[in-house]
């Protein structure tokens, strides 16, 4: 294992754990609900913000093994509490392939151990603290890696597949 990301149980899930359904908007407006995409395995990618370094960098290492992860079965998405309108604009300016959803009130975020008390430039603070959750076909969370680097992510958790 890497540096880049280690598994971790968050507070509210563990591997193992049937993973919460929820029903959220992705970009373009659609609704995606979890349970609907079964049987296909799913990675599920938190991360703060569209459009800031490091979240950019998160999100387009996915992006740049998207065919990688369809190869394997896996579904992509991303989440975020940014709204559809800002996620429709950094899937143009980007050319993102996955959906990107908007979890705007946290709240799937915070029941999935996603959002929370971190240190940011020193600081204590409340957010999204960047998880990749693996779900398999029938709704279980098969790994749960805590982000701590972004580079080298998506080639980490395509090697675990």
């Amino acid at each position: 294992m890497t540096q880049s990301a280690t598994p971790a149980a968050t507070a509210s899930l563990a591997e193992g754990q049937m993973a919460p359904d929820f029903t959220l908007p992705r970009d373009g407006g659609t609704l995606v609900t979890l349970s609907g995409l079964r049987p296909a395995r799913v990675l599920l990618v938190t991360y703060g913000a569209d459009g800031t370094p490091t979240c950019t960098n998160q999100v387009m290492d996915i992006n740049a093994h998207l065919a990688d992860f369809a190869a394997a079965g896996v579904t992509v998405l991303g989440m975020s509490k940014d709204s559809v309108a800002k996620h429709d604009k950094f899937v143009a300016k980007m050319g993102i392939g996955f959906a990107l959803l908007s979890d705007k009130d946290g709240h799937v975020m915070e029941d999935w151990g996603a959002f929370g008390e971190k240190l940011f430039f020193g600081k204590l603070v409340q957010g999204v603290l960047r998880t990749t959750f693996l779900i398999d076909g029938t709704g279980r969370i098969e790994r749960i890696w805590k982000v701590d680097k972004v580079k080298g992510h998506a080639a980490e958790v395509l090697a675990a597949l």
